[in-house]
């Protein structure tokens, strides 16, 4: 497995991530996002559905665990497994139905269930100064494989305009 780590120094460096990302978005995709509280997780997930067309106000879903939003072509779920007490709480989230209907998983804390989440596209946040995020981007299993190649040069570019 290969793996990108960019410098994000800004909050507009984290977006232009984002959209090349949304921009490779398949329905009954996961995109896992892992990083210590206030590393950008919910920041990143923001700038995903804005890319996708997302006109409503998007916002952490730490207390009602899953929000879904609908953009132009593609339905977001976006879920936080941080308070989650034990994985067999992740059937009762509905993942997996939305993935069934075509919805994009976006998944923070995703790290607490590695083996729910066998192919999906992989970001490590952690904080690199005051707005500034360090962003590893990897991925698992074969659905983002080539996908995965193919943007690497457009992630570095988009950090480094």
């Amino acid at each position: 497995m290969q793996s990108i780590t960019l410098l994000a120094e800004s909050l507009d460096h984290t977006r232009r991530i984002a959209e090349v990302l949304a921009g490779e978005l398949r329905p009954r995709d996961v995109v896992l996002l892992t990083g210590d509280l206030g590393a950008g997780k919910t920041t990143f997930t923001k700038a995903v559905c804005a890319a996708l067309g997302v006109s409503e106000q998007v916002t952490s879903p730490t207390f009602n665990l899953v929000h879904e939003y609908k953009g132009r072509a593609l339905t977001v779920c976006h879920a936080d497994l941080y308070r989650l007490e034990r994985t067999g709480e992740l059937v009762d989230l509905g993942l997996d139905d939305a993935r069934r209907a075509g919805a994009v998983s976006i998944v923070e804390w995703g790290d607490l269930a590695p083996r729910e989440f066998p192919e999906a596209l992989v970001l490590a946040f952690t904080h690199a100064g005051d707005d500034a995020r360090r962003i590893e981007v990897s991925w698992r299993g074969s659905a983002w494989e080539l996908r995965f190649l193919r943007i690497t040069d457009q992630l570095r570019a988009a950090v480094s305009a």
